[in-house]
Parts: structure tokens; sequence; C-alpha cells
């Protein structure tokens, strides 16, 4: 069986999609396919409540069955962190519970997906970080970093020094900008390899990858929706209203595909956003109601309005995140990122070569 791990540089790099594209992947190439995330990080409930939504999509897509507790063993919320820090958690029964629904989950599979956490030191206060649950579970580890600048790089060797060279398979970069891929492919990949780093492929970045379904910015920011209006416009963009009302309807109409992050008390700010046709949602901070004029004015143009208590500032920074990660999780999503990986990664040397019967795979997976 070839157990595979997927992490991280930092959070938000793609990991859930090239995860998934690689278990497609391989079950083109005939191998029956397992998965599990050992430590639930997307919660929507903050005390864990709420299942994290990667474990579901993979159950969706993979067309497997296993259970939700062994797909995802912990549930890594705050109350869990908190928990552990007071001494509530065992790390050594935890590392059994793992073991014991990697065990469940991978019988009778040839190949194993298990998803790291946002961050590959995520876990290190119950000794289970990523590179710790890669020799737990005897798997090989896929590293997915971004790449910007040349700074990058220091990021990348210092998270292949947690994982180690006996557990390394390789580097994959994702999400790289057109301004920076032929140095990624070239400078940035001759350098790492002359450090015995693997590197397993180099993915551009897409615009149809780019950017969030209001629906997934809400449940990522645990939004309330105030009005009752399609979800399923595309955000690229955010612009914080901070502004005066005529300065900032100037400011919003020269945007695009956008949301406006503001108080909740800015009556001014929502009116000015709600003129503007390339806002495509309102995001209200601090846990205040608007004005009923506002939600009425904002269901006659059929914009969402998203309700969050926390801060403006924290919003804000969810919000980049969020949006720099391109997380649309679904079909759609994975099935590009499969079309990405087979262009622009190694995949024979990630998950196998095909089966050499030709009738197990499309036929550009044959070749």
């Amino acid at each position: 069986m070839n157990t595979l791990l997927v992490t991280s540089t930092t959070g938000s790099t793609g990991k859930t999609a090239v995860t998934l594209a690689l278990g497609l992947l391989a079950q083109e190439r005939g191998a029956t396919v397992g998965y599990m995330k050992p430590k639930g990080t997307r919660l929507q409930s903050k005390v864990g409540k709420t299942l994290d939504q990667d474990p579901m999509l993979a159950r969706e897509i993979l067309g497997t069955d296993d259970e939700m507790h062994e797909m995802e063993p912990i549930i890594y919320s705050p109350t869990f962190v908190e928990g552990a820090v007071r001494g509530r958690e065992d790390p050594g029964e935890l590392r059994e519970r793992v073991a014991e629904a990697f065990d469940a989950v991978s019988e009778g599979t040839d190949c194993m997906l298990v998803e790291g956490a946002d961050e590959l030191t995520t876990g290190g206060i119950v000794d289970l970080t990523d590179p710790e649950i890669a020799d737990l579970l005897d798997a090989q580890v896929v590293l997915v970093a971004d790449y910007a600048k040349p700074g990058d790089v220091d990021d990348v060797l210092a998270a292949v020094d947690d994982v180690g060279p006996d557990r390394l398979l390789g580097v994959l970069f994702n999400r790289v900008a057109d301004a920076a891929y032929d140095q990624v492919e070239t400078d940035v990949a001759s350098f790492l390899e002359s450090r015995n780093v693997p590197v397993l492929g180099v993915v551009p970045r897409q615009p149809e990858l780019a950017g969030v379904t209001v629906e997934g910015l809400a449940q990522e920011l645990g939004a309330d929706l105030a009005t009752d209006a399609p979800t399923d416009d595309i955000v690229e963009r955010f612009l914080v209203g901070a502004m005066a009302g005529d300065s900032a309807l100037r400011y919003f109409r020269r945007t695009k595909d956008a949301a406006v992050i503001t108080g909740g008390d800015r009556a001014e700010i929502h009116t000015a956003a709600l003129e503007a046709p390339g806002v495509k949602a309102l995001i209200l901070t601090g846990g205040h109601r608007p004005p009923g004029a506002v939600l009425g004015k904002a269901e006659e143009r059929g914009m969402p309005v998203l309700l969050v208590s926390s801060d403006t500032l924290s919003t804000v920074e969810r919000t980049e995140e969020v949006i720099r990660s391109g997380r649309t999780r679904d079909q759609r999503t994975v099935s590009l990122m499969r079309e990405l990986l087979h262009d622009h990664a190694d995949v024979d040397s990630i998950v196998g070569s095909p089966a050499t019967d030709g009738d197990d795979g499309p036929d550009d997976e044959a070749a």
C-alpha cells in the first residue's frame, strides 16, 4: 500500500484540492483509494460539534463509505486545544486512536491519502504534528508550497527539515503566478534539487480557482446570512469600508467581484456598497445588525449580507486568507486540479504508474 501524507508550508495552499485530485488520478490508474484527515481543523463550530467538511467532500468525490469518526478521529477545535494545554488529553491515547482509524480506513486500499492540518506544525501540543503522524502511519510526505518571492524558499527548507529526508517524497509548488513560474521551474527547482529536495511539480495559478463563492466565504467566516439572496457569486477581492459615504461609493464603483467589509453600524457605507454593481456581498462586523432599510434594499438587489461577531481587523485577515486560497471546495475545483496535476506534476512518482492493461483510465493517462 502506498501511503501519502499531503501537508503544506502554511495554511490555504490548496492542499485539499491537491489531495483529492491525487485520489482521482490514483483511481484512474486502477488503484483503490482511501482517505483520512486525522486532525479536523476546518470546523464551523468552535466547540467542535460540526465535523470538518473536507472528509465529507472526500467521501463524495472518491466514493468511499468509511465512517466519519474514522476518517477524522480528532476534532481539533479550540475547545480541544484548550483541554490539551490543561493536560486533559493523553497524547498516547490520541496516537492510538489515529492509528486504529487509519487501519480501519486503509483496509483493502492500494493508495491511502492522509490530509494534513492547516499547517504542518498543528498538533504539536499532543505530539501529533504532520511529520509525527507521517512517522506513526509510515507515510511518505508531499509538501505543498506557495511561491511569491525567493524568500519563500526559506519556509520550504524549514518544512523539509521538520519532515525529514527519509519521509519526504518531494515538494509540489501550487498556484504559482505567471511572473514567477519560469523562476520556480528553473532556478528554484534546481536549487532545491541541489539540496536533495525533489520537486514534484510546479502548478500555475488558474483564474478559475481564484476567489471563493459567497456561500463558501460565509462558511469560512462562520457568518449568519441576513438576507435571502443567492450565494453562488464568486468573490475575488475585498474592500474595507472605512471612509465617508460619498468617497466610499466612488471607491466601490471602481471594483468588480468584491465583498465589502465594514462595521454593522456604518449605514452610509452599507448604502454605498449596495449601489456599486461590482460588489457581490456585504460583510458586517462587530455583531451589529444593520437598519431594516438597508436589509430591505439588499433584498431588492439580491445581495447577500453576512453578519459576523468578530471585529473588522480579524474579519479582514480571515477574508484575505480565504480569498487568497481560492477555497471553493467542490467537484469542479477538484476536477480542474486533477487536470493541472496531470499536466504539471510528476503524477507517476506520487501515486504510481498507470495500469498496464489499458482499461483502467482515460487515454491520456495510458501514455
